[in-house]
């Protein structure tokens, strides 16, 4: 049975409706000009302040050639800048391709070619500024826009920070190649935009993929974003909250999952974005107490690291109304401990890069089912499909690959048409995710495809056992992943990192184990780190496990590949 998103049983009738991206940021530049719009590090702009910078940026785009379809390169961390140069290269005409700063040099060598990026705009910091620069001898990027970080820090840190943090500046040439920011801003002029379709024009090349993977770029269109944003207006409404909506920014916009859910989200809502350049525990405690954010999206690992951190009580989080977790399962201890301290709803949500990202999500009033990603949103249907093949639907409550449509799924991957065909089967978009739906319509995601592990025949997926493992009081996360095994052909590896002061062993774990899955499920090993590897969002990372291992000999070769 397909199952189509209705906000509970009630449609909502033209609530989506395709527009062109910068309408989001427009609308709300003319209904709240006064209202604040950024915040960083307590410096502050107006939505006018912000509306005026991008006018004046879209205007320095155009004086740098930028048209339909130019491809402008973002490599920001959160900043006013990611907010400014993202909805300035959108007004000009261009396409934003975003960039994760932490990539290295090779990486960003791999995604400036194939999105064929002419312009890059940086930040003039030492830890990411000669990444950038070296593109431009080892790739067809031609220009780079400087943005300085003394320039957006509240007084006196402005002036302090080239003297005090002198090392940590880039030297940046006085060439052609390079124009500072403030040179990009210097005329507002008008800039007349051809009418294009929102429904087939590109507005962001949002690569996927890891760093041994081949990314590839998933071409969402201004319909595509603005339909998710409103989805999710229509999921979370305004209504639901109280006082004026502040949105935390700790997940980078780069990443799909913020770039939707704090920013363009947050614009609906006319939100304060309180953006943070990096996930730093004790800065986010401060933050949340002394700015009163209202609205807090985050990975499980950043609300598990919050729990950590006030359990002593000396912390007051109730400003928080409402959270949204995804890019991994949210545990169910986690979830109820965090909604104990803060005193919100913390809803567990799905998605994908190619789909803008949120498919589903828990709704914020009514049944929130632990375990569950929740119902679909409004226009959007899921279908669970034989695995592999997504041929035909499974019977009600069995398992199988979740396929999507709706108005937020891609066009399809930048250059590679035979990867988007292959990513479609008629018309549905494969996530190659597994799951199933219950009589109530809610679903709950099973594992990854391509993560089952095919043990003696039977598979076991790695997501069960992770549950199992949360069930233990000492444990604070845990990963499993599959490795070579001379008798099952494959079997199952945990690594486990406890929680603070927390002493089990793993035969404690093995022990433990046995009580919540079967023999055959259960883990060739456990291994007990101080630290398990993690994305630039916060989610655990089993490609970084599995590469170690294959390096080691403990793990036969397999993809590598992960969805960002």
């Amino acid at each position: 049975m397909s199952t189509t998103g209705n906000l509970g049983g009630s449609t909502v009738p033209g609530a989506i409706s395709p527009r062109p991206l910068t309408a989001l940021l427009d609308d709300a530049v003319a209904r709240w000009p006064d209202r604040p719009c950024v915040d960083f590090l307590g410096a502050k702009w107006t939505y006018a302040e912000i509306g005026d910078q991008v006018e004046r940026a879209a205007a320095g785009f155009r004086r740098l050639g930028v048209v339909a379809g130019t491809r402008v390169g973002l490599c920001l961390p959160n900043t006013p800048y990611s907010v400014i140069c993202y909805f300035a290269v959108l007004k000009a005409g261009g396409i934003v391709v975003n960039y994760n700063p932490l990539y290295v040099e090779r990486e960003l060598v791999h995604q400036v070619k194939d999105s064929g990026t002419s312009i890059m705009v940086t930040m003039d910091l030492e830890a990411i500024y000669p990444k950038v620069a070296a593109l431009l001898a080892k790739t067809d990027l031609a220009t780079i826009v400087v943005c300085p970080m003394a320039k957006i820090l509240p007084f006196p840190k402005n002036l302090l920070f080239p003297i005090a943090k002198r090392r940590d500046v880039a030297r940046i040439p006085r060439d052609r190649a390079h124009v500072p920011f403030a040179d990009l801003v210097a005329k507002k002029e008008p800039v007349a935009l051809a009418p294009f379709d929102p429904k087939t024009t590109v507005a962001v090349l949002q690569y996927t993929g890891g760093t041994t993977g081949v990314p590839k770029g998933a071409m969402l269109t201004h319909a595509n974003l603005t339909a998710n944003a409103q989805q999710i207006a229509a999921w979370v409404p305004g209504g639901f909250l109280t006082g004026a909506p502040k949105m935390l920014g700790v997940l980078p916009l780069f990443h799909v999952f913020a770039m939707t859910v704090v920013m363009n989200f947050g614009l609906t809502l006319g939100a304060e974005l309180i953006l943070l350049p990096r996930f730093d525990l004790a800065q986010v405690m401060d933050v949340i107490e002394k700015k009163r954010p209202t609205i807090f999206p985050g990975v499980p690992t950043i609300y598990t690291a919050i729990n950590r951190a006030a359990s002593e009580g000396k912390h007051d989080l109730t400003s928080i109304q409402c959270c949204i977790s995804g890019g991994a399962p949210l545990p169910a201890d986690v979830r109820t401990r965090f909604e104990s301290l803060t005193g919100c709803r913390l809803l567990e949500g799905y998605g994908l890069s190619e789909a803008s990202p949120v498919v589903t999500c828990n709704p914020v009033e009514g049944l929130d089912k632990p375990g569950s990603i929740g119902l679909v949103l409004p226009e959007t249907t899921v279908s669970i499909r034989t695995p592999v093949s997504s041929e035909a639907e499974v019977p009600g409550g069995e398992k199988g690959e979740i396929c999507v449509k709706g108005p937020q799924v891609m066009l399809g991957y930048w250059g590679r048409p035979e990867a988007t065909a292959d990513q479609f089967h008629d018309g549905w978009l494969r996530t190659g995710d597994v799951g199933h739906r219950d009589a109530d319509g809610y679903i709950f995601l099973v594992d990854r495809l391509k993560d089952i592990i095919i043990c003696g025949g039977y598979n076991v997926y790695p997501r069960v056992l992770e549950e199992a493992l949360y069930q233990h009081p000492d444990v604070e996360e845990a990963t499993v992943i599959g490795v070579s095994d001379q008798y099952r052909g494959q079997a199952p590896m945990a690594f486990v990192k406890l929680r603070e002061g927390r002493s089990a062993t793993a035969a404690d774990l093995m022990a433990h184990m046995a009580g919540w899955v079967s023999k055959i499920e259960m883990p060739k090993a456990i291994e007990i780190r101080d630290a398990l590897p993690k994305t630039m969002v916060g989610k655990l990372s089993k490609k970084e496990l599995i590469a170690e291992l294959i390096a080691r000999d403990t793990i036969d070769t397999v993809d590598l590949s992960d969805r960002g």
